[in-house]
């Protein structure tokens, strides 16, 4: 009789999380609101933001609880690469309802991830009544790092990657990735990026990348591995001539964008960067970098990306977490 009754569970318990997703799909936006109060979601995001971990735990916060009665949890992680993992393991131990999860700032390679192993909650984006403000004919909203969405995450916010420089010490900086490289070999030490797979270190190999490419209409189109070979090569080349004329002499590397910051703050090293450059202004107000800390972009262009939240399978307040 034990072994009936487990096997009648381990059947039940998915049958009764698909149900429970049926249900909020084909629901009204009120239905889910009624569904989502007094729930709590566990957001995980990445943490390395004081300004927005403020924002995300004051504002949203408290408007989520007076106005809808959720309470929300912010969980800081250094990389939503973790959050992937625990999902996963969740799902490889046979937990298809009641995960730890609620909802994970996400985007690129992670995303990915959440796609290829099925851990994505999907399909309920054309209920959210803010979904009329998505520009979904738009490709860099549509397509997350090239994979589609599909009704799988929502837009969070778009970026713009941006580099800074202390114009106290360094008036005119390089304005191209071309003069970026030439002015890492003339100032030795003074340049340095977050080892990938970091995020916004692997956004910097990205601009080489591009620039060993000859420019980003060259990698337009379906991917072409013989295309991508060529183009990895030149960029490894790149990468390998200006490794010793890096800081510490290349010989190790920030492993965030945190360490990085406190590098150019102390002014180890001449710039730092950001997808979101407005967090140099409020670093300069906060006290950390000089004040006279400028941005700027490159001539050749800088990579931009929309970054996303989304809903685990298994997430245990699914409604709450739409809302």
């Amino acid at each position: 009789m034990l072994r009936i009754l487990a096997v009648v569970l381990l059947v039940a318990a998915p049958a009764e999380a698909q149900t429970t997703d049926d249900t909020l799909l084909s629901g009204t936006w009120d239905q889910i609101v009624a569904e989502a109060e007094g729930g709590t979601v566990n957001w995980f995001m990445w943490g390395g933001s004081d300004q927005i971990n403020r924002y995300v735990s004051d504002h949203v916060a408290k408007r989520l609880l007076a106005d809808y009665g959720i309470t929300l949890n912010r969980i800081g992680v250094a990389d939503a690469v973790e959050v992937v993992n625990m999902v996963l393991a969740e799902k490889e131990a046979g937990i298809d309802s009641g995960g730890a999860v609620d909802l994970i700032w996400i985007n690129g390679e992670n995303f990915r991830s959440m796609r290829q192993a099925d851990l994505a909650f999907c399909g309920y984006t054309g209920v959210l009544p803010n979904n009329v403000l998505v520009n979904w004919e738009n490709p860099a909203i549509a397509n997350d790092f090239g994979v589609p969405v599909d009704g799988c995450e929502v837009p969070w916010n778009t970026v713009q990657f941006g580099f800074a420089h202390d114009s106290a010490t360094l008036s005119e900086p390089p304005r191209s990735m071309a003069e970026l490289l030439v002015w890492i070999k003339a100032n030795p030490g003074r340049f340095t990026y977050p080892a990938p797979p970091d995020f916004t270190g692997s956004a910097f190999v990205r601009h080489v990348f591009i620039h060993a490419a000859g420019g980003p209409e060259n990698l337009l189109g379906p991917f072409d591995q013989s295309k991508y070979d060529e183009v990895a090569a030149k960029t490894w080349t790149i990468l390998n001539e200006i490794e010793p004329f890096l800081w510490r002499e290349g010989r190790t590397y920030p492993t965030t964008l945190v360490q990085m910051n406190e590098l150019f703050a102390n002014g180890e090293v001449a710039f730092t960067f950001n997808y979101d450059p407005s967090q140099f202004g409020l670093a300069v107000d906060a006290g950390i970098f000089p004040p006279d800390t400028r941005s700027f972009g490159l001539s050749d262009g800088t990579l931009g990306n929309t970054n996303y939240t989304l809903i685990p399978f298994n997430a245990t307040n699914k409604a709450a977490a739409m809302v």
